[in-house]
């Protein structure tokens, strides 16, 4: 359902939310390096995030990136439409173009109540309130 970039937007702004703040910004290099993923395309990715304002950064010696109280209100959801859109979380399971509940595939409705309960929960649960759950050992991010 989610492609690499989207999961890994995800792990980085929820290490972000856990261990980062506008006193304590962290590079891409040393987030990359954390959550064991490519440098380069943490990199792209927050450029991504941060033009959309997903994430805040700053430059210079001090510089780096970090969530603003606000940016920590978001959910999960707008990160994934910030990288990937929503098309693959809502489009049918099969790849069926005009898949609905008026025209279903063979496993709509067997499928379309999860993924309504998944959007729901994606949306419902802020960054800060997944971050918190990383910071109390209750889910994990990373696994060194």
């Amino acid at each position: 359902m989610l492609n690499n970039q989207s999961k890994y937007a995800i792990r980085a702004v929820l290490y972000l939310a856990a261990y980062a703040d506008r006193t304590n910004k962290l590079s891409s290099k040393e987030i990359a390096e954390q959550i064991e993923i490519p440098a380069p395309f943490l990199a792209k990715i927050f450029q991504t995030l941060s033009k959309e304002k997903i994430i805040s950064s700053s430059k210079g010696p001090n510089g780096g990136f970090y969530l603003s109280e606000k940016e920590q209100e978001n959910n999960l959801l707008d990160i994934i439409e910030c990288i990937d859109g929503l098309d693959n979380l809502n489009g049918c399971f099969l790849g069926l173009p005009k898949c609905s509940d008026e025209n279903p595939c063979a496993i709509h409705h067997i499928v379309s109540p999860f993924k309504k309960e998944l959007l729901n929960k994606l949306s419902s649960k802020s960054i800060a309130e997944f971050a918190e759950e990383t910071k109390k050992g209750n889910s994990f991010i990373f696994l060194k």
